[in-house]
């Protein structure tokens, strides 16, 4: 099938053509031409299916003809979770309307100022993107006129309902008029996106395209087992020396924790930034502005960044940090293997992760093949059904089977070289049980004493001691 099948409006494929696109994918075969004809539509689609022209390109058809009310409010309204992916749908929005001569496109963002956004509001708006606290905002304002509303498209409306923004969403949906068409996009179509439908849609049409295992066969996903974070840090610092990285993201869980990885890859030379929903709007744009000319190698992030980063230069996605949700995983290595390219997925992975791992597995419908990195092995042994244990760990049945009477002494651990040795440690104090790091509790004290912090380590396998004393520096 062509483009030109679908009966698009020529000054829009016309655009198309300029981008290079010469067939469309799946979801855009199936849904533009149920939204042509004015269904309320409900599809299942993962980044980088090409989801945003399968709903602009309607949307812009319909603004090729004029509206018949007199109003200076939005026709198209699009909501998105993140400030990234609204950016990334104003960006293709302007690709594709280019030559059309009503098609004007506002961003309304948190983190943007408000005179701004007021003064942009206060003018002809065609197509509005919008997160939705900051237009609930605007809303209850009254700042903006949803009188010609023709088309409200939520756009991964599953990651909305898992942020909370799903009462925002509908305190938004309760402002428009009821004859819009309303279009709901999100990477699974479970019992919950059915209620949020119901609550939302009008006798909706459902699309769902490509499994995830269809969708991931471009990426070779690696899992290396890691001990601790300074396992983590030399197996990131051997990754990065690949010369076939040539642009990568590494995920983490916390915001701090890119900010202190960021910071540290730039001190050793590489030409790394982080990004992270504590950084300003203008922050975050410059950001993603150098990563796309290629003046970032290395982009650190929180999940903030999985829903809206689309750079064709990525090859590598590192999870330093698993994610929580099997469906972040996708949507984060999604950030590599763009437009038909391949690319390569790495996860870190402890001996408490096995849970997520199986999850992933599960949802994905693949096992990631674990890796090995001679002189960077792991001291755990992975398990058959994913996640890893200590070689010296006794499984739960053993543990729960063994009895010992009070004149039977326990069995003596392998840990122990002789009879003496243990001997000794059985007339220990429990002071002398050693904690995660290898060290005894009369040891850690010690060290807390000496160090004038709490013993713990940061990111990077310092005491809090250390810390101060290079932060001193």
């Amino acid at each position: 099938m062509s483009f030109e099948s679908l009966n698009l409006h020529p000054l829009i494929l016309k655009a198309i053509n300029d981008a290079g696109y010469t067939s469309p994918t799946p979801i855009q075969e199936q849904a533009i031409p149920e939204l042509l004809t004015g269904h309320d539509v409900m599809a299942s689609a993962q980044t980088g299916t090409g989801k945003t022209a399968a709903f602009m390109l309607p949307a812009l058809h319909r603004l090729a003809s004029p509206s018949q009310a007199r109003s200076r409010g939005p026709r198209v309204l699009v909501l998105t979770p993140t400030r990234e992916l609204a950016l990334q749908v104003s960006e293709a929005t302007a690709k594709y309307g280019k030559y059309l001569p009503r098609a004007k496109v506002v961003s309304i963002l948190g983190g943007m100022p408000y005179p701004l956004q007021n003064k942009l509001l206060s003018q002809m708006v065609d197509i509005l993107v919008a997160t939705p606290g900051r237009l609930v905002d605007h809303i209850q304002r009254g700042r903006i006129d949803f009188s010609r509303l023709e088309m409200l498209v939520l756009d991964e409306a599953d990651r909305m309902l898992d942020m909370g923004f799903i009462e925002d969403v509908e305190r938004i949906v309760s402002a428009t008029p009821a004859t819009r068409q309303t279009l709901l996009f999100s990477a699974t179509l479970d019992s919950a996106m059915d209620n949020v439908a119901a609550r939302l849609l009008n006798s909706p049409k459902r699309i769902q395209v490509a499994t995830s295992k269809a969708r991931l066969s471009n990426i070779e996903q690696r899992l290396h087992y890691v001990d601790d974070i300074s396992h983590k840090n030399q197996l990131l610092d051997h990754l990065l020396q690949d010369i076939a990285l040539k642009q990568a993201i590494v995920f983490t869980a916390t915001k701090r924790d890119a900010d202190t990885i960021a910071d540290s890859l730039s001190a050793q030379g590489h030409a790394a930034a982080a990004l992270h929903g504590d950084m300003s709007q203008r922050d975050r744009n410059r950001t993603l502005i150098k990563l796309r000319q290629g003046g970032i190698r290395v982009l650190v992030a929180t999940d903030v960044a999985a829903r809206g980063i689309d750079v064709a230069g990525i090859t590598h996605v590192i999870n330093f940090d698993l994610p929580k949700f099997a469906e972040d995983y996708v949507h984060r290595i999604g950030r590599t293997g763009r437009a038909g390219a391949s690319g390569i997925a790495v996860s870190f992975a402890s001996s408490k992760d096995g849970i997520h791992l199986k999850k992933i597995e599960r949802f994905t419908g693949q096992r990631i093949a674990s890796h090995i990195v001679p002189g960077l092995e792991p001291r755990v042994k992975p398990r058959p059904g994913g996640g890893a244990q200590p070689r010296s760990t006794p499984s739960v049945a053993h543990k729960r089977s063994r009895t010992w009477s009070s004149d039977v002494p326990p069995p003596r651990s392998n840990a122990y070289r002789s009879e003496g040795d243990w001997k000794a440690g059985q007339s220990r104090s429990p002071a002398g049980n050693r904690d995660t790091w290898g060290n005894t509790a009369s040891n850690a004290r010690t060290a807390r004493a000496s160090s004038g912090g709490n013993g713990r380590r940061d990111s990077f396998g310092n005491t809090a001691g250390s810390s101060a004393y290079f932060r001193g520096k």
